[in-house]
C-alpha cells in the first residue's frame, strides 16, 4: 500500500510515476469504490484526497470534527478558513512549462444553515470522548440485506475486513386523524416477515389476513413473470386467477391507487407499505405535491420485494437492514484500502488547483498539483465539491455509444439533516430502530416523510449510555423542510436537563399508551445538503448522498462511470481475496 502526506516533508512530496490511467480527486465512497474497482481490473489509478479530512462527504466523524467539516463546505465559509482552489492565481489561459493550459478547479459549498445546540456541554464536547463518536455525515442511511451495495460487499468480501449489526426494528409513526378516525399520532411496528406479522400486537386480524394475502399475491407475481421468460402460460390458470392477478395496467397506476382500491388495504397498512417499507418520499394522496414523484405499482412493488428478500438472508441479521459498525465512513475506508492493495497509489491532504488542457484541442490531459508538480492520466474523476471548469472539449463520440450522456447538475430538492445525541433510547429494549413520520403527521404543511435512525454504542456510534439520532427529510422549500425536522426533534426529545419534560402525545415507549419521559437532547445540529448528480464526460464527476436510506444510487452512479471508462473489463471480478482482516464477518448468507 502506497500512501503519502503532504506533511511527511517539509518540501512536500514528489508523486512517481507521473502517469495514471485514472486519477481520482475525493475519497468518498462513489470515488472510492471507482478507484477500487479500476485498481482491481489493472489500472494504475492515483487517488488524492485534497480535504482535511477523509470520505467526505460519507464521513464519519466526532461532533467536533462534523461541524468543523460542515462549516468548511457551506455556503459561509470565508476563503481563509480552507485551502479554496479559488483563491490560486491561476488564469485560464495560464501556460506551463509542458506547454498544456491550466484550468482554475473550483470549489462549491455543499451544506448551508448550519445549525448546532450544544445542552450538555460536559457530556458531548469533551476532548476525551471526541475518539468514540462516529456521526455520519449523510445519516440516515442503511443497508438493505438484498440490495445492490450488499451485493457488492459480498463480491468483493468487505465482510471480511468490517463488521456490522442488524437494525433491530421499524415504527411508522401514522396520524389517524388525517384519515378521519380521530385518537392522534399512532407509533406502529413495520412488519419484516410472516412471523412479524403474526407476532405484531399493533394489527388487528383483519390487518393480518390482508397482508398475508397481499404478500401471497407478489410472491405469485413474480413466479409468474420468472416462469413466463421459461414456459408458456397456462390458460387455465389465468382464468381462474384473473380477480386477484396484477396485470401490465395495474403496473402503471399509482401504487397508492392499488393498495387501496385493488388489494383494499387499510389507511393504516397502505402508510405503513408507502413510506416505511416502499420509502416513498412525497405524500402519495396528495397528486399536486408529488409532481413526477408519484410511486407507480411497478416501483413500488420491486421495492416490498427487495424488502421481502432482505428478510433472512444473512445469519445474525434479524431484520431486513444492516449498519456497518464504526460508521458509513468505514465503507469508503476499505474501498480506499482495496485501491491501494490492488496497486493503486492514495495521497492525503494535496490540493488540485487546475486542470491540464491541450492548447490546440483544449482536450483534459492531467492535473496541476499545489506543490506545482503537473499529472498526467487519461480518465479524472472528480468529487461533488468541485466545479467541472468551462472550457473542455468533449471529445467526439457517436450518439449510439451513449458516452456523453449526462453531466454535472444540481437536483431541484435539498436535503434537510439532523443529528442529535440524546441520554436514552425511544424504546427501553431497542438500540438500533429505524423510525418514519409519515406526510403531515408531525404538521399540516408536511408534504415528504421524515425518516429516523436511533443508534447505540453497539455500533461504536457514541459512547456507553448515549444514543445517536439522525433525522433526513427531502424538501424544495428549505423553510418547510426544516420546520419538519424541528417539529420531529420537538415530538421526540426534550431538552430539559433533568429529562423531566412531560408529553400528552402517543407514546414512541410503548404503543398506544402515554409518553412519561422523553429522551434528553445533550447536542443537536441540523444543516440543509445540497443534492447534487454526477455526471460523465471528458472530466466526470460523482454524485453526493441522495435523501434516500439506502447506497443503491451510489453503486449505480460508480458501475455507470466505470463501464463507460471502460467498457471491457469486470467491475470488480467475483470473490477477490480480502488480504486484511479485522472484525471478522457477519454476512454469511443461509
Amino acid at each position: 500500500m502506497t500512501c503519502m502526506t503532504v506533511e511527511e516533508d517539509a518540501g512536500l512530496p514528489r508523486i512517481e510515476p507521473t502517469s495514471f490511467d485514472l486519477i481520482v480527486v475525493g475519497t468518498g465512497l462513489p470515488e472510492s469504490i471507482i478507484a477500487a474497482a479500476a485498481a482491481s481490473a489493472g489500472k494504475t489509478v492515483l487517488q488524492i484526497n485534497p480535504d482535511p479530512y477523509y470520505h467526505s462527504p460519507f464521513a464519519s466523524l466526532s461532533p467536533k470534527d462534523l461541524i468543523s467539516f460542515l462549516h468548511l463546505h457551506s455556503a459561509t465559509t470565508s476563503d481563509h478558513d480552507y485551502p479554496d482552489f479559488r483563491t490560486v492565481d491561476s488564469p485560464t489561459d495560464q501556460t506551463t512549462d509542458s506547454s498544456f493550459n491550466i484550468l482554475p478547479l473550483s470549489t462549491r459549498p455543499l451544506y448551508s444553515f448550519v445549525e448546532v445546540h450544544v445542552y450538555s456541554p460536559e457530556k458531548v464536547l469533551d476532548d476525551s470522548l471526541q475518539k468514540e463518536f462516529n456521526l455520519d455525515l449523510a445519516g440516515p442511511r442503511v443497508l438493505f440485506c438484498a440490495d445492490p451495495m450488499v451485493d457488492l460487499i459480498v463480491d468483493v468480501d468487505v465482510q471480511n475486513c468490517m463488521s456490522f449489526m442488524s437494525v433491530d426494528t421499524s415504527y411508522c409513526i401514522y396520524d389517524e386523524c388525517q384519515k378521519g378516525k380521530g385518537g392522534g399520532l399512532l407509533w406502529n411496528s413495520v412488519p419484516g416477515s410472516r412471523n412479524a406479522i403474526f407476532r405484531d400486537g399493533t394489527l388487528s386480524l383483519k390487518e393480518k389476513n390482508q397482508l398475508m394475502r397481499f404478500f401471497k399475491l407478489l410472491q405469485a407475481h413474480y413466479q409468474s413473470n420468472s416462469k413466463s421468460s421459461t414456459t408458456t402460460s397456462n390458460e387455465e390458470d389465468d382464468e381462474n386467477n384473473s380477480s386477484m392477478k396484477i396485470t401490465p395496467e395495474d403496473l402503471e397506476t399509482p401504487f397508492v391507487e392499488f393498495l387501496t382500491c385493488k388489494i383494499r388495504l387499510s389507511p393504516k397498512l397502505t402508510s405503513i407499505i408507502l413510506y416505511a417499507i416502499t420509502m416513498a418520499d412525497y405524500e402519495q394522496d396528495n397528486v399536486a405535491a408529488c409532481k413526477k414523484d408519484i410511486v407507480k405499482t411497478k416501483v413500488g412493488i420491486d421495492r416490498l420485494m427487495l424488502y421481502h428478500k432482505s428478510v433472512g438472508r444473512f445469519r445474525g441479521a434479524t431484520g431486513a437492514m444492516l449498519y456497518p459498525i464504526y460508521g458509513q465512513g468505514e465503507l469508503a475506508h476499505f474501498f480506499c484500502r482495496r485501491a491501494a492493495i490492488m496497486g493503486g497509489i492514495s495521497i492525503t491532504q494535496m490540493p488540485v488547483v487546475g486542470l491540464l488542457v491541450d492548447k490546440d484541442v483544449g482536450n483534459y490531459k492531467g492535473v496541476k498539483l499545489v506543490t506545482g508538480q503537473e499529472l498526467f492520466s487519461h480518465h479524472l474523476i472528480l468529487a461533488p465539491t468541485f466545479v467541472i471548469p468551462p472550457g473542455l472539449t468533449t471529445p467526439s463520440v457517436s450518439p449510439q455509444d451513449g458516452y456523453y450522456d449526462f453531466v454535472q447538475q444540481d437536483a431541484r430538492e435539498k436535503v434537510v439533516r439532523g443529528i442529535c445525541i440524546t441520554d436514552n433510547s425511544f424504546k427501553p429494549d431497542v438500540a438500533n430502530c429505524l423510525v418514519f413520520y409519515t406526510p403531515k403527521s408531525l404538521c399540516p404543511d408536511q408534504m415528504t416523510s421524515v425518516r429516523i435512525f436511533q443508534l447505540s454504542s453497539n455500533v461504536r456510534a457514541c459512547p456507553s449510555g448515549m444514543f445517536v439520532v439522525y433525522l433526513s427529510t427531502i424538501c424544495g422549500d428549505v423553510v418547510q423542510g426544516k420546520r419538519s425536522i424541528n417539529a420531529a426533534i420537538e415530538a421526540l426529545f426534550s431538552t430539559s436537563v433533568s429529562g423531566n419534560s412531560e408529553d400528552n402525545s402517543r407514546d414512541p415507549l410503548r404503543e398506544n399508551t402515554v409518553v412519561k419521559v422523553k429522551p434528553t437532547l445533550l447536542w443537536s445540529t441540523l444543516y440543509i445538503q445540497e443534492l447534487i448528480m454526477g455526471g460523465f464526460d471528458c472530466v466526470s464527476s460523482t454524485p453526493m448522498p441522495d435523501g434516500n436510506l439506502q447506497y443503491s444510487h451510489v453503486v449505480d452512479a460508480a458501475l455507470k462511470l466505470f463501464q463507460k471508462m471502460y467498457p471491457d473489463d469486470e467491475f470488480f471480478p467475483k470473490k477477490m481475496p480480502c488480504e486484511v482482516v479485522e472484525n471478522g464477518a457477519c454476512l454469511s448468507e443461509g
